[in-house]
């Protein structure tokens, strides 16, 4: 019987929020993309928290927006309460974080999708991969279809053969009751891609309308909102917002926990998969820290057309009887009602391993790979991962240089070059303490670090990419110049220092050497300034920020300056490191199941050590010399 076949310049499995950012680039930079999905409905999905953004996160967001994407765009059209957090912080660790409806932002992104030209929305399960040769050249779907394409991009997320589990009941389904893949992982693992076992989790919703919030803690959004997108209007975010609440476990809820844990699966021994170590279930908190006499609960809204509250961190797999009886014990919820049960679910995820920094798999060209599949977690990494292989699939289609972002760049470097280069036997999740260079790397610079890639890459169009350059200069002009404003120590100056809390001059400074004081800012000292010029405010956040921390930035940059060093030494590709013969054999077998594309990111794999780092140099520079001889000798003979 005779099936239908298309043809595409690239195929998106999944329209999770790595799907939809994959699809959206290839589709913006002209490409003819199809996306399948389970479920048309389950478009940018938020299974779990119903928030964007967060310690890290809001960092990710931030970028993937700097480099063309969708997320802070979509976030800012459907958030309903907005945070910024770790405010009495520096400013490295600062983060947006905000609530969403949820059910907008998905329909919000659904008709983004549908509106971009060159994007097809396709509701069908692929089951298999195509592949000839080594080479990607499509797939097929569970009706025996056939989809031609260039490349393909897999952005499967929580699908792959997922089970839902709570107690002893087990949903053969996704995330939410929605049908799961059960096919593709054949595929993939009949062409050598090695598959892990996952888990992670999710809490029950609570009807609104059962709790008490006289025995909780109100917690409201930021006065001022700050937007996600760099595109997006100040004052169109400054709304009305909802409130969430917290409230707290109890000595009765943990003697719950602990007298069932026989029942929960994450026990019992019915859960397989690794669950994420910096997002545990109730259970594990209760058992992993055992001194705490209590767990922060926080009653966030779903929407504005619902009275679903998510009840953030107690996700759960114990029983349905035990889970009514736990949530009840923590005040305000004494009388919940609980509108979903909180469930565990497995999946089939891959190891990232197998991936080049491109996130292209090693062995099959062609073939990308982003989101939770790569063996992550959180909605922002898989949207980041989605937007870089993405555009890799489209510059790989386009014969096109690839986009690698390294761990002084971005974020995205940092969460991308852990995953393909470390160990990782459980879902990863992004934080700040794993960027090195998180000084540079701050969120409120996102625009500045990475908006000329996004315009060369072809995501950002002038307009956008003209004020990220007329900025630079701004604030490199304003800063050498109030590097050499004087400012004397007259009486007028002495009562501004005053009136902010500052120690009277003594002798005169500048205006620079005033703002690098900890109690004062650039627009403190507006009055001192007669020649300031009307500048827009991100503009003088970003003058304050280099100004304050000069001596740190300028030691950081020198840090990222011998980070460049070997991370610009490249190695070669399919390289047998076994002819290197002064390594030790740990280092041979890492490097070549690696395939490091750099010297760089050799020294970060586990069982590579610096004396094998020198090694390779040396082996790097004695083959430029026999490769550059050579060269001279042919030249003579010519």
């Amino acid at each position: 019987m005779p099936c239908m076949t298309e043809n595409y310049d690239v195929c998106v499995v999944g329209a999770g929020h790595a799907g939809c950012e994959a699809a959206l680039a290839c589709a913006r930079l002209g490409l003819d993309t199809i996306v399948f999905t389970v479920s048309v409905e389950s478009i940018a999905l938020m299974p779990c928290n119903p928030n964007i953004g967060g310690s890290s996160k809001g960092h990710l967001v931030r970028e993937i927006d700097a480099l063309g994407g969708q997320m802070g765009i979509n976030i800012d059209h459907t958030f309903i309460q907005s945070k910024m957090l770790n405010v009495s912080k520096g400013p490295a660790v600062h983060s947006l974080r905000a609530q969403a409806d949820k059910a907008e932002y998905s329909r919000f992104m659904r008709r983004t999708l549908e509106n971009t030209e060159h994007l097809t929305i396709r509701q069908a399960e692929v089951t298999d991969i195509i592949v000839e040769d080594g080479v990607i050249s499509g797939v097929k779907t569970f009706s025996g279809a056939s989809y031609y394409s260039k490349a393909v991009v897999l952005c499967t997320g929580t699908y792959l053969k997922a089970r839902c589990l709570y107690g002893d009941v087990i949903n053969y389904t996704g995330p939410n009751g929605l049908q799961s893949a059960n096919h593709l992982s054949q595929s993939l693992k009949d062409n050598s891609v090695e598959i892990f076992r996952f888990k992670t989790g999710t809490p029950a919703r609570i009807d609104k309308r059962s709790l008490d919030f006289g025995k909780m803690q109100e917690q409201k959004g930021d006065e001022k909102v700050v937007p996600f997108s760099f595109t997006t209007d100040p004052q169109e975010v400054q709304i009305d917002q909802v409130s969430c609440w917290l409230t707290y476990t109890n000595e009765n809820t943990h003697t719950i926990i602990r007298d069932n844990l026989d029942r929960s699966p994450l026990y019992s021994g019915m859960i397989e998969g690794t669950g994420p170590r910096y997002c545990p279930s109730i259970e594990d908190k209760v058992v992993r820290f055992s001194d705490k006499e209590r767990h922060q609960v926080f009653i966030e809204p779903e929407g504005l057309d619902t009275n679903e509250m998510y009840v953030g961190g107690m996700s759960s797999s114990l029983p349905e009887d035990v889970q009514f009886q736990m949530y009840r014990t923590v005040p305000g919820l004494e009388q919940a009602k609980i509108v979903r049960n909180a469930y565990a679910i497995e999946y089939d995820c891959i190891n990232p391993r197998q991936l080049y920094p491109t996130l292209e798999f090693k062995h099959i060209k062609g073939l990308f790979s982003g989101g939770q599949f790569n063996g992550s977690s959180g909605y922002e990494e898989a949207a980041a991962q989605g937007l870089v292989a993405g555009i890799n699939a489209a510059m790989y289609v386009r014969g096109k240089k690839p986009l690698i972002l390294d761990r002084s760049e971005s974020y995205i470097g940092v969460l991308i070059d852990d995953l393909v280069t470390k160990e990782n036997r459980e879902p990863y999740r992004m934080m700040t303490s794993r960027a090195e260079y998180r000084l540079l790397l701050r969120q409120d610079n996102a625009d500045l670090r990475l908006t000329k890639k996004g315009y060369e890459i072809g995501l950002i169009d002038q307009e956008r990419y003209d004020w990220v350059v007329e900025k630079e200069q701004l604030i490199s002009q304003e800063i050498k110049r109030i590097e050499h404003v004087k400012i004397g120590a007259n009486a007028v100056v002495q009562k501004v220092l005053e009136e902010h809390g500052s120690t009277p001059l003594k002798t005169g400074a500048t205006l620079a050497e005033l703002i690098r004081r900890p109690e004062l800012c650039y627009e403190d000292l507006a009055e001192l300034d007669d020649d300031r010029k009307v500048l827009p405010s991100d503009v003088i956040e970003q003058v304050n920020i280099n100004v304050k921390y000069d001596g740190y930035i300028k030691r950081q940059k020198k840090q990222v300056k011998e980070f460049k060093k070997l991370e610009n030494k490249r190695l070669p590709e399919h390289f047998d490191y076994g002819q290197v013969q002064s390594l030790r054999i740990e280092a041979k077998q890492k490097l070549n199941l690696y395939q490091p594309v750099s010297v760089g990111q050799a020294s970060r794999i586990s069982g590579v050590s610096p004396a094998d780092i020198s090694v390779l140099l040396v082996y790097l520079e004695q083959k430029n010399n026999r490769e550059k001889n050579m060269y001279e000798k042919s030249e003579e003979n010519v």
